[in-house]
């Protein structure tokens, strides 16, 4: 695992604000994870696994979502982090671990991250194998707050991604203030592609630009061959969806022969 970079708190209202992530006990939020695998086609195996929010019996996101509100929001997003790096060191997860975090329950980067670095620490899961991963259509708060939060995420050695790329109205504004690791394209875009000229042309386009800017793009949402199959030809390995696995619960889902295209 890599040094912990120095963390360095502003004077004022952080030590305020941390009293956001404690919480009652009455208001914490029990959860588990479902993890998905990012797979890379050119060799068949999971090169991430999502880590997608479940209740403790493997109830829906939903209902744990609908339970996360003003009074609990900053320890729910902590919790989230902490709970996926334990659940994802006990299955003993090889490649990258990505993370949804709510840019709305960071204040401060720099104070918000502490509980990350613990848990990496202490469940031996290294930070550089960790990709923070939020929608590009987040309305409740400012742009110039999402940039700073993705900044110090990089200086803190970890990966960032925008999910659903192209399904909100910021998207491009965003990437030229804050160039990301990765983009996962929006499943509307995905979706039947293979038939569907538009989408095509949009795709190629969002691919050129990002090869230009050094961001890996994953296609998200592949449920056919024939989807799979078109992004592989542009150039496009890494893939998420049904086709290839659906989430499993405090498990990581087994390859098969559909992971590989045959060249």
């Amino acid at each position: 695992m890599k040094d912990k970079p120095a963390i360095q708190l502003a004077h004022g209202d952080a030590s305020h604000k941390c009293t956001g992530c404690r919480v009652p006990d009455s208001d914490v939020i029990d959860l588990a994870f479902a993890f998905q695998p990012i797979v890379d086609t050119r060799n068949g195996v999971a090169y991430a696994h999502e880590a997608l929010v479940r209740g403790p019996n493997g109830e829906s996101a939903g209902s744990v979502l609908a339970r996360v509100d003003e009074a609990n929001r900053y320890h729910f997003d902590q919790r989230c982090r902490t709970v996926a790096i334990e659940q994802a060191a006990s299955l003993e997860m090889s490649g990258f671990l990505s993370i949804n975090f709510m840019p709305n329950a960071v204040y401060q980067p720099e104070a918000c991250i502490r509980s990350t670095f613990e848990a990496a620490e202490k469940f031996k899961f290294a930070t550089d194998r960790i990709i923070f991963e939020t929608v590009e259509g987040e309305s409740v708060i400012s742009r110039s707050h999402l940039v700073e939060i993705f900044r110090a995420y990089r200086r803190f050695g970890f990966q960032t991604a925008i999910d659903d790329f192209g399904a909100g109205y910021s998207g491009l504004t965003l990437l030229a203030e804050f160039q990301p690791d990765f983009i996962k394209l929006d499943m509307e875009l995905v979706r039947g592609i293979d038939t569907d000229s538009v989408r095509q042309s949009i795709v190629r386009g969002v691919l050129s630009m990002c090869g230009d800017l050094g961001i890996r793009v994953i296609a998200e949402g592949i449920e056919t061959r024939g989807e799979r199959d078109f992004f592989f030809a542009q150039g496009v390995t890494l893939m998420q969806g049904y086709f290839f696995a659906k989430p499993a619960f405090r498990s990581l889902p087994a390859p098969t022969e559909d992971w590989t295209v045959q060249s």
